[in-house]
């Protein structure tokens, strides 16, 4: 205002310039009433390869949303997808939500690590596979992906691969008294009701090395390194080798291949996630002695899952089985 006369200026003279806290911010979001639906069925590197209502032919490479902050996008999850979803080369959509998962599969890197890690989201099968011969059977790690399972809200299949190599007899047996479905297969085979199982749903593989399952995903899937190709173009070409992906089957449904998981921590499932699994002793463990890890003497003398078993309710076989999946949740197995 220099050069002017002060005593002739008025309000219209002044300019007042607002505070960093005198605009009004709401806290309101965008709705997206018109966002599509997919599924995750990959990520790498900040990135999510998306199938648009599940279509396979229908991919899309999407980012997370900013106003979703550091939300957890996961193989398996349901989102909600805004932007070019066209699927065209150099198109980018945004997650701008995920819905409610109905199982999560998780682990820890050990069994005193408090970080839990969600493997994959909504799958309603947990395949394990297990060589009978060549590498031999470990059960402790069949063990915990049971305990995994019945923690997440996942059905479980055992697939026993190799049957031409050894008899499947003696390690089913050793799972009768849990009424597990079980799938055994050939190399010299095709996998015909291990497909009829997996149809029109969506299941995860897990398994050591050298118990056949990759070669089991490429007889399911006979594209399968095309479509993991294309699945990990969405970072600059590195191969998912170690994160999962999800795999359409040709007669409908999904597998989602697991390669990174070796082992399973169990740090953030509690003795009782695995007994609800259970419901013939659910109920008479809501009368066991706080603190109960339901092994029974002399670790927990006064258990009640036994009076299940006394009264007739339960078989002893059934409850070994649940005991023995309790100690391995509690680090009494020597294969992770």
């Amino acid at each position: 205002m220099s050069g002017k006369d002060w005593r002739r200026l008025d309000e219209s003279d002044v300019r007042i310039r607002p505070g960093k806290g005198t605009r009004p911010r709401s806290k309101r979001r965008p709705e997206h009433a018109d966002a599509s639906t997919a599924m995750v069925i990959g990520k790498d590197r900040g990135r999510w390869t998306c199938a648009i209502d599940s279509d396979p032919d229908r991919v899309v490479t999407a980012m997370r949303a900013r106003e979703m902050g550091r939300v957890s996008v996961v193989v398996g999850d349901t989102v909600g997808i805004v932007g070019d979803v066209s699927g065209k080369p150099d198109t980018l959509a945004r997650i701008i939500r995920v819905d409610e998962r109905s199982s999560v599969l998780r682990r820890t890197a050990d069994d005193t690590d408090p970080y839990e890690r969600v493997v994959v989201a909504n799958a309603e099968q947990l395949l394990i596979v297990t060589a009978l011969a060549d590498p031999p059977p470990r059960t402790g790690f069949i063990d915990r992906c049971l305990v995994a399972c019945y923690a997440g809200g996942l059905e479980p299949v055992l697939c026993l691969t190799k049957a031409d190599l050894a008899s499947p007899d003696e390690l089913l047996a050793g799972y009768a008294g849990l009424d597990i479905p079980a799938v055994v297969t050939r190399h010299d085979e095709d996998p015909d009701e291990l497909a009829g199982r997996l149809k029109d749903r969506v299941t995860a593989l897990v398994g050591h090395s050298g118990v056949g399952k990759s070669t089991l995903v490429n007889r399911l899937v006979p594209d399968a390194g095309l479509a993991t190709g294309v699945v990990s173009a969405v970072g600059k070409g590195r191969h998912t080798s170690v994160a999962a992906v999800a795999l359409p089957l040709p007669g409908g449904g999904w597998v989602v291949d697991t390669p990174g998981i070796r082992s399973f921590g169990l740090a953030h499932v509690t003795a009782d996630d695995i007994v609800l699994a259970f419901e013939e002793f659910a109920e008479a463990a809501e009368e066991c002695p706080s603190g109960c890890g339901h092994l029974g003497p002399p670790s927990d003398p006064d258990c009640a899952l036994d009076d299940v078993v006394t009264e007739g309710h339960a078989s002893p076989e059934r409850l070994g089985s649940l005991r023995r999946l309790l100690g391995s949740r509690a680090g009494h197995d020597d294969e992770r």
